[in-house]
């Protein structure tokens, strides 16, 4: 396969968007330059492309491909194939590869499987089209980011995905742009902005379609953006609805922030939200207030830290949940909300999952918004239970002033951050990727300006004193009582997303470099891959392809651990960079 040979570059780069690089990295950022793709000897033959229709999506948990960022609406990163189980998993072995792509920045995408084509995406929003079978590029598109994105982006540049709708591939950008390509060409059907790049708003998650929409958020909470979700027409991209996550004074919750701190309030709903078909109802996340500082803006602050409830034909919200009122701890509520149908204590429900940054492994009513239980799943200082009204009692005396330090637990990174966690209906657990850090922090003077951070705090990443020496952890919950079953410890933060499957597996991937997989009941390592050219920052996925089980996975160190964790990171300051996607199956008979 031909490399991609790309040396965009940040130019003029602030401290806040490369704190904690290492100099090289950073430098590696400096000057946008035109992207380089080999041109192949022959032109590629596409296979027949199926458009994808409503009822697919709706039936995406039961296809053979992968149709979305988390497989399907529930979001269970789940998938009913067991041609590769326990008793064979050893044998697993390359199928194909994309080969090195140069890109010295984090591969956090999900590759989207339909039919025999598989979609993926890199850093600094480059859609690329293989033959799923046998790895043939088809087409590469080479969007061109506007220079003046690269100032405010938090965490890398990174672009997690693409839906897939009719004969359309869909993508957010970092300067806030959504495309449509054509599924068998890669030709731009339509481009739409929906935020002038540069002051603080960028996308970075993979797009939801539902009826026809196409779902789509904002990033930049660290800018002080103000949160919002849209829904776009998917045959033109013309905006239906938009919802913003921070709710102006005339607007339910408004009044839970002092006056005019709305408008810079962020809130950014960054990552990929669920859709509950049965009751037409989308799941969204988000992420923390504006500016990190909570003294400087009393209030509940709503819906920062929530989980939404909204109708995706309007955006019209539902019921909401927050998990952290008026948070200082950047404890964002934009982790995966993972459908699960549950018993607790005797009860059935209809219930949404989710491991919250905050260090809470939360299950809620998804039919109107109530808690059924909270339990912590790692060290948690910074919360000190749940009250009588189901939700978070905040530790006050652990929050920062201009003139108190604090020190807690967990660190800004949550007890778990952004990469998916993954429910087997069969085990009934839920398999969650644990970060284990503890940080500092102090507050510092902070004026909001349009494209500056927004933060109001200085901050530093240090050991859990609990677990010293360990950053990461992969944990099996079970779902009817909230407790941990099993884990698997590591020196590593676990900064990969999890795989269940039908044949009794657990896929996720390591920072030095290793595919594994994990017996779901009881977490034994059953299956370890060579080591791969870089750390795995991503989520694998599995498909079939003519009754053939194949299991994928970008690698690609980069993401918050080596820009934010300071001197817990130095471990990993060697790690190659640069992202290979690799393709795993059985071997043939």
């Amino acid at each position: 396969m031909p490399k991609i040979s790309l040396q965009h570059r940040l130019k003029g780069a602030t401290a806040f968007g490369c704190a904690g690089l290492a100099l090289a990295a950073c430098a590696a950022l400096a000057v946008p330059a035109k992207a380089q793709t080999a041109a192949p000897a022959a032109a590629p033959v596409a296979p027949a492309y199926t458009p994808v229709s409503q009822s697919d999506l709706v039936g995406a948990s039961t296809s053979d491909g992968w149709l979305m960022f988390n497989r399907d609406y529930a979001g269970q990163d789940y998938v009913p194939f067991d041609q590769i189980n326990a008793g064979n998993v050893s044998t697993l072995s390359t199928a194909w590869t994309s080969g090195k792509i140069d890109i010295p920045d984090g591969f956090e995408g999900t590759p989207i499987v339909s039919g025999n084509y598989m979609f993926v995406t890199t850093p600094k929003d480059h859609v690329i089209a293989y033959n799923a079978k046998t790895g043939e590029k088809l087409w590469q598109y080479d969007y061109k980011i506007a220079p003046a994105a690269y100032k405010t982006l938090c965490c890398d540049t990174n672009n997690r995905g693409v839906a897939v709708y009719g004969s359309s591939v869909i993508f957010g950008t970092l300067d806030n742009h959504v495309v449509a390509l054509d599924a068998t060409t890669g030709k731009e059907q339509w481009n739409v902005s929906l935020a002038e790049p540069g002051v603080g708003y960028s996308i970075t998650e993979a797009p939801l379609v539902v009826n026809g929409k196409v779902i789509i958020a904002s990033g930049g909470g660290e800018y002080g953006a103000r949160g919002f979700i849209v829904g776009l027409d998917a045959t033109n991209g013309q905006q239906v609805w938009k919802t913003y996550t921070i709710p102006s004074p005339d607007e339910p919750g408004g009044d839970t922030w002092p006056k005019g701190m709305y408008q810079t309030g962020g809130g950014a709903a960054w990552m990929t939200g669920t859709y509950d078909a049965d009751t037409n109802t989308l799941l969204w996340g988000v992420g923390n207030p504006g500016p990190w500082l909570a003294k400087m803006r009393p209030g509940k602050n709503l819906y920062s830290d929530s989980l939404l409830a909204l109708d995706p034909d309007t955006g019209k919200m539902k019921w909401y949940y927050q998990y952290t009122a008026n948070d200082t701890w950047d404890y964002d509520g934009v982790n995966t909300p993972q459908l699960a149908d549950i018993t607790y204590e005797g009860k059935s429900y209809k219930a949404v999952i989710e491991a919250n940054r905050n260090g809470y492994f939360y299950a809620i009513d998804r039919t109107d918004g109530k808690l059924i239980y909270a339990k912590p799943f790692i060290h948690d200082t910074s919360i000190l239970g749940i009250d009588k009204t189901g939700h978070a009692i905040t530790n006050e005396e652990l929050k920062p002033t201009l003139t108190k330090s604090i020190f807690t637990c967990p660190s800004f990174l949550g007890g778990k951050n952004w990469w998916p966690g993954s429910i087997d209906p069969e085990t009934n657990m839920a398999y969650v990727p644990t970060l284990h850090a503890c940080m500092t922090m102090v507050g510092v003077p902070v004026t909001y300006s349009a494209g500056l951070p927004f933060l109001g705090e200085k901050f530093e990443m240090k050991d859990d004193p609990t677990s010293p020496g360990q950053y990461g952890s992969l944990q099996a919950i079970d779902l009817s009582t909230g407790k941990k079953v099993w884990e698997q410890k590591s020196s590593y933060p676990w900064d990969a997303g999890t795989l269940a499957t039908k044949g009794g597996l657990v896929f996720s991937g390591t920072v030095d470099g290793y595919l594994k997989a994990f017996d779901a009941k009881t977490g034994q390592v059953v299956w370890t891959s060579p080591q791969l050219t870089s750390g795995i920052i991503s989520n694998p996925i599995s498909y079939q392809i003519d009754g053939k089980q194949y299991v994928a996975i970008w690698t690609g160190w980069g993401g918050v651990w080596p820009i934010w964790a300071g001197k817990l990171a130095a471990p990993e300051v060697k790690i190659p960079r640069g992202g290979q996607l690799y393709v795993f199956a059985l071997p043939s008979s």
